[in-house]
């Protein structure tokens, strides 16, 4: 049996301002699957991201969803101010009032449990993209749509939130779409990856599109040979210039699993 299909958008036309965004547009995520959404600054990555949500209508295309598909989405910025006395415990009802216990296993499941009586304006970038995932999870999505997840994190930080994605997608079977910039950890972290340029440039499986004449065109071909190093050899890590170092301790530098190694320990 085929994966089911959460969402799909076909022919996606965007003109703004005399400008193009986006161009003949289609994508799709499926039941289970980890889709990562690549691309330089501007290609319009967020403007389809709109779409998809049902912000933003598009001038051509469609965005297909069935109604019964719940979409948890975590923002690439969230603007606090730094005098409100806002708790994470109060972040996590602001919309509505969750089940007895499902805050606090939210958080449980995203690491963030002990952050609960937290000001919100005191947490570091990776605990505000953890507490922020853990909200996304309270209304049970069966599509996650995760703008730049690991905005703010540091390195190491970064290979445990990929882990930490791919180990929801095991747990619950959902489907996400990801924005990201990043092209040495996020490629072990997806399934596919969609490369877009205000058009589709290349999509396909990491292996693919690194080796994709559109992909080495936009981000050189050095990105696509370090990515592939990352992809198919674990027996070396890269700091954080991307230079590849030998592996060390597993403790001191973790590496991360791909999706499919989570999906086959559980």
């Amino acid at each position: 049996m085929g994966r089911v299909r959460l969402i799909e958008a076909r022919g996606i036309r965007i003109r703004r301002k005399g400008r193009l965004l986006l161009h003949g547009v289609d994508i799709h995520v499926d039941r289970g699957e980890v889709v990562t959404l690549i691309g330089p600054n501007g290609a319009g990555k967020t403007t389809l991201v709109r779409v998809l949500l049902g912000l933003l209508a598009p001038d051509n295309g469609h965005v297909q969803r069935e109604s019964s598909v719940q979409v948890g989405y975590v923002p690439q910025h969230l603007h606090l101010n730094s005098t409100m006395p806002l708790s994470v415990k109060r972040m996590m009802n602001l919309t509505g009032r969750p089940p007895s216990g499902a805050v606090e296993d939210a958080l449980d499941e995203t690491g963030s449990l002990k952050l609960l009586e937290a000001r919100m304006a005191d947490l570091s970038g990776g605990e505000l993209r953890r507490v922020l995932l853990a909200r996304a999870l309270l209304s049970q999505p069966d599509l996650l749509i995760l703008d730049e997840p690991v905005q703010g994190v540091d390195y190491i930080g970064e290979a445990d939130m990929y882990a930490l994605i791919a180990e929801i997608v095991a747990r619950h079977g959902c489907g996400v779409l990801m924005v990201s910039h990043d092209l040495h950890i996020v490629m072990a972290a997806t399934d596919r990856v969609v490369c877009l340029n205000h058009h589709i440039c290349c999509t396909g499986v990491p292996q693919e599109v690194v080796g994709h004449d559109e992909f080495q065109r936009l981000f050189g071909t050095r990105a696509g040979v370090v990515t592939a190093l990352y992809q198919h050899s674990h027996d070396h890590v890269h700091d954080p210039a991307s230079v590849v170092q030998p592996a060390c301790d597993e403790d001191a530098f973790p590496r991360m699993r791909s999706v499919e190694e989570v999906k086959d320990a559980g």
